[in-house]
Order: C-alpha cells, then sequence, then structure tokens
C-alpha cells in the first residue's frame, strides 16, 4: 500500500466514525477539512509541480466514491472546490488568479460554488458590466459550505447570452442576502440562498466569459457527482455483506467511466437510481431499527434520497423518472 492509500484509509476511517455525528451537525467539522488539506485533496488534480497530487479523473472519482461512502457530508462540501482549483490552474487565466494558486493548492483557500447564471432555463442570477467590474443582481438558490469555503466561483448570466464566471469572497458584505436552509439530509453541507442586490465584484477575479448553452457542459465534472451516489451504494454494500448490487455497482461505476456527453444523463440517473433501491435494502435488512433516527440505514436513505435532485439537469431527471417508471405518457 502507497504511502497516499494509507493516508487515505486513515482519512476514510475518520469520516466513517465521525458520519453518524456530522449528520446531526449544522456544519462539517474542522478536524475533516484539516485532514482533506493535510492529504493534499483540495489540490487533488492539480500537477505534481504545482504542488498537487495530479490525479488523473478515473483516480479522482475512487476517492471521491471512497470518502463519499464514508462521510457524504464532508465530501459534498470538498468536491465544490474543484471549480475554484480548475480557475486558478488555467494557464489562460489573469494574474490575479493566478496568484491565489498556491493557497487553493493548499487547501487554505476553500472554494464553494453559485451557479444561478448557468442553471437551465430563465436566468436566476445576472451580472451587468459597471466601470472595469460586475455588478451582480438576482439569486443563487443552492450554495454549499457557507462557513466552510473562502471564495465563490459566481456564475452569473451575462449581456448577449453569455455566461459570467467569476470569484467572490464568501461573506456577507453590501448587498448580499444569506438564507440558511434546513436540508432533508446533508444537513451540515452549511447550505444557503444567496440574494444578490447590486453585490459588486472586481473585474481581476473575471474567470472568463462564454457564450450560455448549458449543453456545452463537459462530462466530466458530472462523472464526479456520480460518485458520490456510487458512495452510497458502497456503503451499503460493505453493510450488507455479498449480494447482487456489488456487480451492479461494478456495472454503474463502469458506465459512468465510459460514458460521454449524449449517455452521461443516463448514466447519472442509473447509479442515482441504485443509490435509492441499495439504501432501501439496506433498510430491510436492518429491520425496525430502521425507522430510528440517526442510524446509519435511515441517514443513508435520506442521504440517496437527496441526491435524486443534485446537480441534476432536465436529462437527468428525464431519465431517472423513466428509471422510476414515473415518465409522462405522450
Amino acid at each position: 500500500m502507497s504511502d497516499f492509500e494509507t493516508k487515505l484509509e486513515s482519512v476514510v476511517e475518520l469520516f466513517s466514525g465521525d458520519a453518524a455525528s456530522v449528520d446531526a451537525a449544522e456544519s462539517i467539522p474542522e478536524s475533516h477539512v484539516d485532514a482533506l488539506a493535510s492529504l493534499g485533496l483540495y489540490g487533488a488534480f492539480a500537477p505534481l509541480d504545482d504542488g498537487g497530487l495530479g490525479l488523473g479523473l478515473s483516480e479522482m472519482c475512487v476517492v471521491v466514491e471512497r470518502l463519499a461512502a464514508a462521510c457524504l457530508a464532508s465530501t459534498f462540501v470538498w468536491i465544490q472546490h474543484f471549480r475554484l482549483l480548475a480557475s486558478v490552474l488555467d494557464p489562460t487565466g489573469s494574474s490575479g488568479l493566478r496568484e491565489l494558486k498556491a493557497k487553493v493548492v493548499r487547501g487554505e483557500i476553500k472554494g464553494g460554488v453559485a451557479l444561478g447564471g448557468q442553471l437551465a432555463g430563465p436566468a436566476r442570477l445576472r451580472a451587468a458590466p459597471e466601470g472595469d467590474g460586475w455588478t451582480l443582481d438576482g439569486h443563487a438558490p443552492w450554495v454549499s459550505g457557507w462557513g466552510i469555503v473562502d471564495v465563490l466561483f459566481v456564475a452569473a448570466r451575462g449581456p448577449e447570452d453569455t455566461v459570467v464566471s467569476l470569484l467572490l469572497p464568501a461573506l456577507e458584505q453590501p448587498g448580499l442576502i444569506v438564507t440558511r436552509h434546513r436540508l432533508s439530509a446533508l444537513n451540515a453541507s452549511a447550505t444557503v440562498r444567496l440574494n444578490f442586490e447590486s453585490v459588486q465584484s472586481s473585474g481581476d477575479r473575471v474567470v472568463g466569459v462564454a457564450r450560455y448553452d448549458p449543453s456545452l457542459e463537459t462530462p466530466e465534472g458530472l462523472r464526479v457527482n456520480g460518485s458520490l451516489a456510487l458512495g452510497v451504494v458502497r456503503r451499503c454494500c460493505s453493510l450488507l455483506g455479498p449480494t447482487p448490487l456489488d456487480e451492479e455497482l461494478a456495472a454503474r461505476r463502469a458506465d459512468l467511466d465510459s460514458a460521454n456527453a449524449a449517455t452521461m444523463p443516463l448514466a447519472r440517473a442509473r447509479a442515482c437510481e441504485l443509490a435509492v433501491r441499495s439504501s432501501h435494502a439496506l433498510s430491510v435488512q436492518r429491520g425496525s431499527s430502521s425507522v430510528l433516527e440517526g442510524g446509519v440505514a435511515e441517514r443513508t436513505a435520506r442521504e440517496a434520497a437527496l441526491l435524486l435532485t443534485f446537480a441534476s439537469r432536465p436529462s437527468i431527471r428525464q431519465a431517472l423518472l423513466e428509471e422510476f417508471g414515473a415518465a409522462q405518457r405522450n
């Protein structure tokens, strides 16, 4: 076993041991954040020359799956950092972004996301040019890690049907209204709604401006999110013992690994469906204790249900409804 594997196993054990208490907490513990940083996971896919781990996509997905099986809430907050990490690693980015790189890779600056302008449908969050910066108005309905992360990767709809991506301090500031959500699971993710009323952002924190087109989203990001569902299945398989679900987990993992932009929605849907079905199997095996608040089966069922809607897209939602036999008839 490599040194990294040994250290990763220690983090998995820490997460697993704390999972029940984290489920009842208002925020993930600082010890989990520190453990991720000490292992170098805030620089998971950063090149070795930049102080990162240099993990490829498949390696990173395995790590996400293992950590999600142990403590989904902490893993959920951690992977929000990846958008910030990718931004500071971009060699075409501004000098202001590149100056953050070392601290972002080490996890001294942690990132979250506010993607109100990138979501399908009418713009929830808009950016208007003002001087050398931008003014933000609207809302981001789901922002996790509030009070944990330092910087938000914000995507807002810009002029002429564009998306403006920029970085914003994750702090209370003029015009920013923060409302805490109470979630049925992963409440320790400290997820909030942000309302923007003429919030100012300087031009040196702009990541880029691109044409708005939800279909252009690469399958890699959706693949990483799929590892959260696989993590829930992995946990269930470990607790259930050998069952045919083990083969289904391997098959869903292979589907996600090989998926492209066209096939990713179905692969994601099937991973989430398996997470729900596995959690129900665990409840059946555990019997009446599964209805007691705080038990692993009860928590796992809530987490699997939440993942049905996390990072969903219209195509994933439609595929899930078809998997559940609930798609509307034409």
